[in-house]
């Protein structure tokens, strides 16, 4: 095996770290707000980046880069989030082909309510995850990471 082979293989290894890490946490996420709450991770995520917006509202294409979906994707999920009377849709006043999707008083309750769950499975996780060797160093160099970054960033 050559250097750029070894240097892929370093890659690879970190990629799968990094997969691992993540597919814990999610599971272990997707659970505790399923059963506590009704909610899965990515709705979870949705709730969680409108809170973060003046006014509470985006357009829809924000909020599918902000949870990871496609467009398609992210107008289904907004539809049942919709239907459930957690979010609504209103159209942009300055680009009326523009639709901003809001958080209603409900969705604004729930993800209150939410928010402790997902903030102590999340820190569970992570504490679990600092006693597996191979994950140990990916949790220390999310802890090196700035706490005071805008939410915007």
């Amino acid at each position: 095996m050559g250097i750029a082979d070894d240097s892929l293989e370093i890659r690879a290894r970190g990629w799968r770290t990094l997969a691992s890490l993540h597919g814990l946490i999610e599971t272990r996420l997707e659970k505790a707000l399923g059963e506590r709450h009704t909610l899965s991770v990515v709705e979870f995520t949705v709730l969680d980046a409108l809170s973060r917006q003046h006014g509470w509202h985006m357009r829809m294409s924000q909020l599918a880069r902000a949870a990871a979906l496609s467009a398609s994707a992210a107008t289904r999920l907004v539809n049942r989030l919709e239907n459930r009377g957690l979010l609504t849709r209103v159209l942009c006043a300055d680009d009326r082909r523009g639709i901003y999707t809001e958080l209603t008083p409900a969705g604004v309750d729930l993800l209150e309510e939410a928010r402790p769950t997902y903030d102590r499975i999340l820190e569970e996780t992570l504490q679990e995850a600092r006693d597996i060797p191979e994950l140990s160093p990916l949790v220390e160099a999310l802890d090196r990471l700035p706490r005071n970054v805008p939410a915007d960033a």
